[in-house]
């Protein structure tokens, strides 16, 4: 039995690698990922920061963490409904990968995606601006557990059925612009409202920009180990939420 639960978890392993490897072939350099994965972003950040007092390097942790959050986040909400519309995900859903390997492949692709693109603004930000790494562990955890927290967001975005993209975009925007401003990525947390403190631990943004910005030799506002477990355990509500409501929506159309 043992070994028998070992050979389908590889095989599930697997076919979320596929599932994962087929979302980055195809849908990763589609418009709409390209304009608000990674455009939208860097000009939304550069744009309140303008006209500011800020030294140039102040800006790079700020510039780094919304750029991987709509970057991990940005092809996890367009490739369900991408897939309802072409007809492809009932077959996707039929096929011996578990819906389980499915959403994980979704996320797989999510966070390679946005690990590897904020390499640009980091590479920007140390060679241009003059930001110095101090902290590379936990520069790398706030990159690699910020991106897993927003690939799952974006599946999680995903969930509801529709095989409209433009809604999902709607949706995904409605929720991750709030997520935003009380991150502490705009104003720092000492700046905040009271209502802006009290509601900044609901961001998984907080954790991964607090990780960076200590990364860069800032001062953390949640330690780094309670934000590596908020992202983990953000990560894990978001993926099994998506589950949860893509199980409703199968049953439902049953």
């Amino acid at each position: 039995m043992h070994t028998e639960a070992l050979v389908r978890l590889r095989r599930q392993a697997h076919a979320a690698y596929v599932i994962a490897k087929k979302d980055a072939l195809i849908y990763y350099l589609k418009p709409p990922v390209i304009s608000f994965g990674i455009v939208f972003p860097m000009f939304f950040y550069l744009a309140f920061a303008a006209g500011r007092a800020v030294p140039q390097e102040a800006l790079v942790p700020g510039v780094l963490a919304m750029a991987l959050f709509f970057t991990a986040s940005a092809v996890g909400p367009l490739v369900t409904p991408w897939e309802r519309n072409a007809r492809t995900y009932e077959r996707l859903v039929t096929s011996p990968a578990s819906l389980e390997a499915i959403l994980c492949g979704d996320v797989l692709a999510g966070l390679v995606f946005g690990v590897v693109l904020s390499l640009v603004p980091l590479a920007l930000g140390v060679g241009v601006a003059g930001a110095a790494i101090r902290d590379g562990w936990a520069l790398s955890l706030g990159i690699v557990l910020g991106a897993l927290a927003f690939s799952s967001l974006g599946v999680l975005m995903a969930a509801p059925s529709t095989d409209t993209p433009s809604q999902v975009m709607m949706l995904s925007n409605l929720a991750r612009l709030p997520l935003i401003f009380i991150s502490g990525v705009f104003v720092p947390h000492a700046e905040m409202p009271r209502w802006g403190r009290l509601l900044s631990p609901l961001s998984p943004l907080s954790y991964s920009a607090d990780l960076i910005r200590v990364g860069f030799g800032g001062e953390a506002y949640f330690s780094p180990q309670v934000d590596a477990a908020a992202l983990l355990g953000f990560s894990v509500a978001f993926l099994w939420l998506a589950l949860v409501i893509h199980r409703v929506m199968r049953a439902r159309a049953r």
